[in-house]
């Protein structure tokens, strides 16, 4: 039986407004949490997915705006990340929830662990500027695919392996920010067409994310160093995952 909406509301405004205090969305969270209160899998998905597509657009738009993004970057990721979100969306629906929970469950893992040990300072000082379209096309392939079969953003992965790659964080968080909308977009546009969206939920969760997420922001603006709240997060993250795995395993 599904919970309150309105309590499913609070639980996404208290959720958007925590981890945006770390500069990140609660979507990486909500998918298992709104299942766990007995929304389908497929339902928490693309409603988690319009909240990327929502939440990211601003800082996307003022990158342009600002002539921030570099677009000969941005286009080797974001072309096959776009055409592979829905491909990811129609694959999910052919697998067993089991099987989605435990690939959410390792993507998880490695989001919870790059939140708490992944450093970008460290990497302050990388100036890579060649376009080397195969690796920039697999990163996109992958979070595309990803994305749209967990419900997810797809930014944990393009981020960590795009710095990797040797590209600048501030040049990389400009990518990030033009590509998570786009694939966001077109994987919710996919369940949409398959007949995966409440309507209800959509509207309920993405007016609370997007509230909290704006409350959040602000607030750590003025009083929290986002790497302290991100480690706490990266806590989190990995409970989240844990319990994933324990309930799969019967254990809970």
């Amino acid at each position: 039986m599904e919970p309150s909406i309105w309590l499913v509301g609070l639980l996404a405004f208290g959720l958007s407004f925590i981890f945006a205090l770390g500069g990140t969305g609660s979507a990486l969270v909500l998918v298992p949490i709104l299942h766990w209160l007995g929304f389908p899998l497929n339902e928490a998905k693309p409603t988690c997915l319009f909240i990327n597509a929502l939440s990211m657009t601003g800082g996307s738009v003022s990158n342009f705006k600002h002539k921030r993004l570099d677009f000969s970057l941005a286009l080797p990721i974001m072309i096959p990340a776009v055409c592979l979100s829905p491909v990811g969306a129609y694959v999910s629906t052919l697998i067993s929830t089991r099987l989605v929970l435990e690939i959410f469950a390792a993507f998880l893992l490695f989001a919870g662990l790059m939140m708490l040990f992944f450093k970008r300072t460290k990497y302050q000082e990388q100036h890579r500027e060649d376009r080397p379209i195969f690796l920039l096309g697999g990163i996109g392939v992958l979070s595309g695919f990803l994305s749209g079969l967990l419900g997810v953003g797809g930014g944990a992965l393009i981020a960590p392996l795009m710095i990797f790659l040797g590209y600048n964080p501030k040049k990389v968080t400009t990518v990030t920010a033009c590509v998570v909308p786009f694939l966001s977009f077109t994987g919710f546009i996919a369940y949409w067409t398959m007949g995966f969206i409440n309507l209800k939920l959509l509207a309920v969760v993405a007016i609370a994310a997007y509230a909290g997420g704006f409350m959040g922001t602000h607030f750590m603006h003025t009083n929290l160093k986002p790497s302290t709240v991100k480690k706490f997060l990266g806590l989190v993250v990995l409970a989240v995952a844990f319990k994933i795995l324990l309930k799969l395993f019967g254990v809970f």
